[in-house]
């Protein structure tokens, strides 16, 4: 006989009270100053890795950048001088390196496996949760799980890095490694269908690319983070102007719907990497950007929100991770390029994927020629610190760096980014793509035509998405006060 949900909730939340569980609500990542005093004094105590349920509260941009009991601050972001960029505008990079597990994926992750808990439709008593991914997604995945007391599934390439897969046995997940690279998504599907088929209602599918939560966290989260930033940059000519990241799932694109409310004049675009231009020319392939899954467009992109579409060549974004990191590579940027020390020691805070957003943003400035006054914002997903197998595959492959290799990557890779490649979007470009979701979703993953032109031609649907977040912070709030356990903290 199926447990009803108020059953499942009961499991959950003596699950939580003999844990001594606490769940933040998104209110409190968006603005750490509300989370109780006593939590942050525990925090002290706490590595920002560890694997510990308060550092649910270390879910936020506002991180202080220490490994070890930090506190909150201002959001964590780097600006790109044009020395760096080759543009006029002013690039600001939020950075992930910062959050528990290096990446904002717990965030992402987050969402969709809280707002189940809470509402009584996950029990980590008796289910797992799955977390199909091209990566960093399965890692903060099994990070929040295994706070939350629940165990993990990782469903995720067998090409992605090594350390991605050390790291998800270091904390205990249950990891399934499938056919193909950074763009083989349907074969991720497959696993998680079988997964399904075999274990049935022991495993409860948590995927990135369809769950609301993932891009709603970033809605909430990530784009009051920009526009905190934007506020403290600003001058009297500044225009919030432009906001550029690769498609991936499409979560952190939620970000862009936040700040289309704020500044409705921001053009967006969603990159995705050129060897596999699903977007821009209904096209396939294999690439290295690791954290940007294509070959479909997620069930969660609001196609209607986007301006534009850029492909990122992959081969000059392995170039820049080089250029970013090699010693010889440092020194050509200080010494040549009179770039500040201090700004050329924190480019190892941006990982592939965060290169490609680099690029991206720079791609959008020279296409729409933007100005000093024009603000273009972007992501780091993660950091360098996964990719240290990468450096040394590209070493083996390619050989020692030089000064020389620096300059012909900073005047080839870097300055001469051009206008290649990009689509600024008419209304039926935005439907051409978002028709594209119909071969995935309908076809192969349950969803209806019902919805998927709701989509499209409902103007309140993505509204009503978002405006989720407040029902779920109460849902949070109810669910801790049953606990019992910020009370008697």
């Amino acid at each position: 006989m199926a447990k009803t949900k108020e059953q499942v909730l009961e499991n959950t939340i003596k699950r939580c009270r003999e844990r001594k569980m606490i769940i933040p609500t998104y209110k409190q990542m968006r603005n750490p100053e509300l989370i109780p005093d006593k939590i942050k004094a525990e925090l002290k105590n706490i590595g920002l890795w560890d694997l510990n349920s308060l550092n649910l509260f270390r879910i936020t941009w506002k991180n202080e950048p220490v490994k070890f009991g930090g506190g909150f601050g201002n959001v964590n972001y780097i600006e790109l001088p044009p020395e760096l960029t080759g543009v006029k505008a002013r690039i600001m990079v939020l950075v992930g390196k910062f959050f528990p597990t290096g990446a904002h994926k717990v965030g992402a992750t987050f969402g969709p496996l809280v707002e189940k808990l809470v509402s009584g439709t996950f029990d980590p008593t008796t289910q797992k949760a799955l977390w199909p991914s091209t990566g960093n997604y399965c890692r903060g995945g099994a990070y929040d799980s295994y706070l939350l007391g629940c165990d993990s599934i990782a469903v995720l390439p067998e090409q992605m890095s090594q350390e991605r897969f050390d790291w998800l046995h270091k904390v205990g997940a249950e990891v399934f490694a499938t056919p193909g690279c950074e763009s083989n998504v349907k074969e991720i599907y497959d696993k998680a269908k079988e997964l399904l088929h075999e274990r049935g209602d022991g495993i409860v599918n948590l995927n990135q690319f369809s769950e609301i939560g993932n891009s709603l966290w970033h809605y909430a989260v990530t784009g009051p983070a920009m526009e905190e930033v934007f506020n403290s940059e600003k001058n009297d000519k500044s225009r919030f102007s432009a906001i550029f990241l690769t498609q991936g799932s499409a979560g952190t694109l939620g970000c862009a719907d936040y700040i289309r409310e704020m500044h409705p004049q921001v053009k967006v675009c969603a990159g995705e990497a050129l060897q596999c231009p699903t977007l821009l020319y209904n096209g396939y392939g294999g690439h290295r950007i690791e954290g940007i899954g294509d070959k479909h467009v997620p069930w969660i992109h609001n196609l209607k929100n986007m301006d534009m579409v850029a492909g990122i060549d992959d081969e000059p974004n392995m170039h820049i991770m080089r250029l970013f990191n090699e010693p010889e590579g440092k020194k050509f940027l200080i010494e040549e390029k009179g770039i500040d020390p201090e700004l050329v020691n924190k480019l190892e805070l941006l990982g592939i994927s965060s290169i490609a957003n680099v690029m991206g943003a720079i791609k959008m400035a020279k296409y729409y020629e933007m100005n000093e006054n024009d603000v273009v914002f972007t992501v780091a997903t993660d950091s360098m610190e996964m990719y240290q197998s990468r450096m040394v595959e590209e070493a083996e492959k390619l050989g020692e760096y030089t000064a020389r290799r620096a300059d012909v990557c900073f005047n080839a890779d870097l300055m001469g980014l051009t206008i290649d490649n990009m689509i600024e979007m008419t209304y039926y470009e935005k439907r051409r793509m978002h028709n594209l979701k119909y071969f995935t979703w309908i076809e192969q993953q349950g969803k209806t035509i019902e919805e998927l032109n709701a989509q499209w031609y409902d103007e309140n649907y993505w509204k009503n998405e978002y405006a989720k977040v407040e029902e779920w912070d109460q849902e949070i709030m109810e669910f801790n006060e049953r606990t019992g356990v910020l009370k008697n903290l």
